[in-house]
């Protein structure tokens, strides 16, 4: 994904979410409140996911080709550390 396609969804949840506040501000049924932040949270989740296949196959192929070991044992930490963080947060 492209940045202009990140920047471009980054905008839909944007106004996804001032939608969702307009939707409290009015007090709409909790339910549907709950259903519209559950459809931005998938949006920023393939948004993220795009970013992160973007850094596999970028940042991350060039420091396992290269030449520094330590620079290969960074991102592969930076990468465990980030897979960590996300399976406690659940």
């Amino acid at each position: 994904m492209m940045k202009e396609d990140i920047n471009l969804r980054l905008k839909n949840v944007e106004g996804h979410i001032r939608g969702i506040e307009r939707m409290v501000d009015d007090g709409v049924y909790c339910i549907d409140i709950i259903r519209q932040i559950q459809a931005a949270q998938a949006a920023l989740s393939k948004i993220s996911s795009a970013i992160l296949d973007n850094h596999l196959n970028s940042c991350v192929i060039t420091a396992i080709r290269g030449d520094d070991p330590s620079e290969r044992e960074r991102v592969i930490n930076e990468i465990h550390e980030l897979f960590d963080k996300t399976n406690r947060s659940y």
